[in-house]
């Protein structure tokens, strides 16, 4: 591995490691950590809970993910994957339940980010937007739509 830290991180990596909480977890792999760290704190409303030039901890409405520097992933099977690769995530979704879409929508324009699509209602019982963030990753904030008997009532 190849690290460019200088400084001592916030927490051993094993330490951090062990503390995750059981269920999915996302690691981004992306070429600079700053941008798609500034992506996640401006534009989804995430916490950063530690970043360095090779790595960041992100909380988002619960969740806990990472982000790696493609420099610091030289010793790892992933690295063949991603050498060459600009464009990252292709055909995945990175699904956010729960994060208000026009909202999120709007900073993403404010910060200069690629809107996909914006948000709309869809018949799935979700209004969602989808957002490419750096690196090509693509982000769909959503919230759930009010049942149909519940949107009569309100008529």
């Amino acid at each position: 591995m190849v690290m460019r830290r200088t400084g001592t991180p916030w927490m051993k990596a094993d330490d951090f490691g062990r503390s995750l909480p059981l269920g999915i977890g996302i690691n981004l792999l992306v070429p600079k950590i700053a941008p798609m760290e500034a992506f996640c704190r401006d534009v989804l409303g995430a916490t950063v809970i530690y970043a360095d030039e090779d790595f960041a901890a992100v909380t988002l409405l619960g969740s806990v993910f990472m982000l790696h520097a493609d420099h610091s992933y030289s010793d790892n099977p992933m690295r063949g994957v991603i050498d060459g690769v600009d464009q990252r995530g292709l055909g995945m979704e990175i699904r956010v339940y729960g994060l208000d879409p026009d909202l999120t929508e709007a900073k993403a324009r404010e910060h200069g980010h690629h809107v996909l699509a914006g948000a709309l209602d869809k018949p799935h019982g979700l209004r969602e937007c989808h957002i490419v963030g750096p690196s090509g990753y693509v982000f769909a904030p959503s919230l759930a739509l009010p049942a149909a008997a519940d949107r009569h009532k309100r008529s």
